[in-house]
């Protein structure tokens, strides 16, 4: 008997002669090459690994992007912008590299012109003495420093900014929280995906100036911006809706300076 395979034959052209149902995928978000899980080389050369940065945590205010820039300062200077949350590698031509950055308390106590006169790749950390002396029971087991690594609160890699020679306590580094990338932190200086200050170690050399703004220049070049519900500094006439919620900032990242 034939019924069966002449009955498919005959659903099988109806549907060919049909109209077919659009066929709809869902977007997916990626993650861009720049901010992929990588390997890297620690202190004593072991492998550790970075872990990709969530898509949760990227938005236009903190990623990475090329973009022009108005102020004066001069290519191949570094220029923080504690205020706006942003950091600039300026570049010829009227442009810049712009990362988004997390700032923390002792991000604000510094304005003016610094050198980067020492770079640390997986660099230990050791708490102030004030802040030992304020919460002992947090940072005294520390007081004799921490080793660099993948819990150390400055990731990945740190640039120090002097100043006449001597140490400003002021330093941009990595993170062990990325979801506070954009945001103001209760302690720290100034934190960066671990992706990014990598690329930022890797293109400036020792003796790189840094500006860093003080509130009214923030306000020139960048307007006035405001605070989106996620936490993010946003410029003021900016709607908040395309930034993503994320967690958070962690207790261990925020003990940082």
């Amino acid at each position: 008997m034939r019924i069966l395979p002449v009955a498919l034959a005959v659903v099988l052209g109806l549907a060919a002669c049909g109209p077919s149902e659009p066929v709809v995928n869902a977007p997916t978000k990626t993650v861009p090459t720049y901010y992929e899980a990588r390997t890297d080389s620690g202190p004593n050369g072991e492998p550790i690994e970075i872990k990709a940065v969530k898509t949760a945590y990227l938005n236009e205010r903190t990623m990475r992007t090329t973009v022009p820039y108005n102020g004066p300062e001069s290519a191949g200077t570094i220029v923080v912008d504690p205020f706006a949350r942003v950091l600039y590698y300026v570049q010829a031509g009227g442009m810049a590299e712009r990362y988004g950055v997390a700032v923390g308390a002792a991000g604000k106590n510094f304005a003016g012109n610094g050198t980067i006169s020492r770079k640390a790749a997986w660099p230990s950390w050791t708490p102030t003495s004030n802040m030992v002396s304020s919460q002992p029971e947090l940072y005294g087991p520390l007081k004799g420093g921490m080793a660099g690594g993948p819990d150390n609160p400055l990731g990945s890699r740190a640039l120090y900014l002097y100043q006449n020679g001597r140490d400003t306590y002021y330093r941009i580094h990595g993170t062990l929280d990325p979801s506070s990338i954009g945001k103001a932190t209760s302690a720290g200086c100034i934190r960066m995906f671990n992706q990014d200050i990598i690329d930022l170690f890797d293109r400036v050399p020792t003796g790189t100036t840094v500006h860093v703004r003080s509130q009214s220049e923030s306000v020139r070049y960048e307007g006035p911006v405001v605070e989106s519900p996620e936490g993010y500094a946003l410029p003021a006439n900016q709607t908040t809706a395309e930034v993503t919620p994320v967690s958070a900032t962690s207790p261990v990242e925020s003990a940082v300076r």
